[in-house]
């Protein structure tokens, strides 16, 4: 454990409560026929301040179907344990088994829990007293206030839980110490579970929020291939193309970021009312939520490149319920059930995902569905709403920005400082803007009632016209980042201007496109994003570390952002579409990533220079899904070489 967020059980609950900490660990002892002792995990390898910490027995770790294994080697015995999460329950099996070994084992199971909710700092005093209700070999610890009881339960020979109450002091979390928070926090565990441990019989602890009922319902070789198979009908429904070289381990991690948002009661009944379920995309593991933004980019990698189209279809049609003031929400806090609308771009990457979602399933259904959400939406727009989002009638270019707001992707924010305002005419809010338009000339063309083609036909004529007039530096031959800004027309060298290009109707002149491409190649491009910010600009920071106000300060001020990969590949293959090959290329960085980090998914950003060090979340959901999206646009070759199922 290095991070506040980390642990066991990690149950998703109703608001207010959100993601609770509920087993924090186990601590594991193995007594071998000759009477030694041996601990894979001890309290004091977690009470140490040894960064560099890792179990004298660890051999080797892998995932089986994206999930994890460890291998641990003790003498001439060989154990395996295994974590399994049993799909859309708050349930957590940890499985024990023995692969090699002559004779059997004694194994004592130790759990550990300090309750509180995962953002929480570790330093949260424990939750005493915690009460323990034995109910024949069930087990349920709870204490005072609003938490839930932790059941628990072990599946094994011999098996007995021995009562001893103990305090576990000061456990140390490494990377916290890091990051400028608190690092050191106490546990409290309520005694051991026991049980016999050989080559016939396995050892299981159960742990979990849920009903007895549900707890009980899946033995755990039934609970690991019921998962086992759920993971390998996500891939048997995913295109060929989409199945290449690391596309596999995509898609298995795609899975994680497609939730049901347990916490919006209220909305999953309306959403069951309308014949749909309650569905979302978590932004990032391990601190993030649902956001607007991050869901519309990541839709068409997560779901419909991986053969989910109708939970695509429940994300756009849930999301339209949301719109308040022609926007979709920012993000939805844990302790609510309302959204947050401030941003400038999240309702506009809306049109996009939408467009994405009909390419690929033709349902007009959905579509007619949401045409006057979106006809309400470009009028919001057009004459403006919140937060000085609005439509500038003398050049029909959108402007945003409202004193101690960041509305673009580009959002950093520390207390009153906003690291990246860009308050007035964002570069990619209007390719965006020109993008909705023109998707809503084509779509009108299917409700003639509606009758407004001819006139967003003229207006997007009217954005672009403006935009290629007013966005290109002539002297640099580059475009503005922000024309009309706090401060003037700003020529710093960003990604955003690669959606001029990169969406389905470019607003950038064409003639213009290669000069724009080369200088994102070459001021930008790395082997595993694009820098948010050139190297010779004043503000550019080379590396994401530290405490929040340093993270922050370099957070989109030169760090790499994996997702924006997409877009650079989006925009290669229109400038040169018999150039595949390279375009493949730039994912090549990808590769021995999924090896570090988040094992097996794709982290949120990277340091700006070499080694390009992961930073930020471990599993983003919109990395995950540029990548897979632009792998199977590119159709890349090779096989899968991580997933490997079980024959042991």
């Amino acid at each position: 454990m290095t991070r506040r967020y980390h642990g066991l059980l990690i149950a998703a609950m109703p608001v207010p409560l959100g993601r609770i900490v509920m087993l924090t660990s186990l601590f594991e002892e193995i007594r071998l026929p000759d009477g030694t002792k041996h601990h894979l995990i001890s309290v004091e390898d977690l009470t140490t301040r040894n960064p560099f910490f890792t179990s004298p027995y660890l051999t080797e770790f892998r995932l089986d179907w994206g999930l994890p294994v460890w291998r641990y080697e003790i003498n001439d015995f060989v154990f395996e344990k295994q974590i399994i999460f049993p799909h859309r329950q708050n349930t957590v099996h940890v499985i024990y088994r023995m692969i090699q070994g002559n004779g059997s084992v004694r194994m004592q199971l130790r759990p550990a829990v300090n309750f509180r909710r995962h953002d929480a700092p570790v330093d949260v005093p424990l939750q005493q007293p915690y009460a323990l209700k034995a109910i024949d070999n069930r087990f349920e610890l709870e204490t005072e206030g609003e938490f839930p009881p932790l059941r628990m339960f072990i599946y094994g020979q011999r098996s007995a839980f021995v009562v001893e109450g103990h305090e576990i002091v000061q456990v140390y979390h490494e990377s916290e110490h890091n990051r400028g928070y608190a690092s050191s926090g106490d546990l409290w565990s309520p005694g051991t579970f026991r049980a016999v441990l050989d080559l016939n019989n396995s050892i299981t602890v159960v742990a979990s929020t849920e009903r007895w009922e549900t707890i009980l319902a899946l033995q755990p070789d039934d609970a690991v291939k019921a998962e086992q198979h759920r993971r390998a009908r996500l891939l048997a429904k995913t295109p060929s193309a989409a199945r290449q070289d690391i596309g596999d381990d995509l898609i298995l991690a795609a899975d994680q970021f497609i939730i049901t948002p347990t916490g919006r009661i209220e909305d999953s009944a309306r959403a069951r009312a309308a014949g749909d379920e309650s569905c979302s995309v978590i932004a990032g593991y391990h601190w993030f939520t649902d956001w607007g933004r991050d869901t519309m980019i990541s839709l068409e990698g997560l779901a419909l490149i991986t053969g989910r189209h109708v939970e695509a279809g429940y994300i756009l049609r849930n999301f339209g319920r949301y719109v308040q003031n022609g926007l979709i929400p920012n993000m939805f806090p844990e302790d609510t059930c309302d959204g947050r609308y401030n941003t400038a771009d999240a309702t506009l990457w809306f049109f996009h995902a939408i467009d994405r979602y009909l390419q690929v399933t033709g349902d007009r259904i959905t579509l007619l569905s949401l045409l006057p959400i979106l006809v309400n939406i470009i009028e919001c727009h057009r004459h403006g709403t919140i937060f000085g989002i609005g439509m500038d009638p003398g050049d029909s270019l959108l402007t945003q920005g409202e004193a101690g707001y960041a509305l673009t992707w580009m959002d950093a924010k520390v207390e009153d400082w906003v690291v990246t305002p860009r308050r007035g005419k964002a570069i990619e809010i209007n390719a965006l803007w020109y993008n909705a338009l023109r998707l809503m000339e084509e779509w009108s063309t299917f409700a003639p009632s509606i009758g407004k083609s001819t006139e967003y036909a003229e207006l997007a004529a009217q954005v672009a016209k403006s935009f290629n007039e007013r966005f290109w530096h002539p002297t640099e031959e580059i475009l503005y980042d922000i024309v009309d800004g706090e401060n003037g027309d700003d020529p710093a060298c960003r990604p955003n201007q690669i959606f001029a290009i990169s969406l389905r109707y470019p607003v950038l002149a064409r003639e213009k496109w290669s000069t724009v491409l080369q200088t994102v190649q070459r001021e930008l491009l790395t082997p595993v994003g694009l820098r948010s910010l050139s190297q010779d600009h004043p503000d550019y920071k080379q590396k994401y570390f530290g405490n929040l106000l340093a993270r922050d300060a370099a957070y989109h001020q030169g760090t790499i952002w994996a997702w924006l990969i997409g877009p650079f590949i989006d925009a290669w293959l229109k400038l040169y579409p018999d150039r595949i090959e390279e375009a493949r290329g730039f994912l090549s960085g990808f590769h021995s990533h999924m090896d570090e980090d988040g094992i097996g998914t794709i982290s949120e950003v990277f340091d700006a220079e070499i080694p390009f060090s992961p930073r930020g979340c471990i599993a983003q959901a919109w990395s995950v899904a540029e990548v897979l999206r632009s792998l199977a646009k590119t159709g890349s070759a090779g096989q899968s070489r991580r997933r490997r199922q079980r024959t042991s």
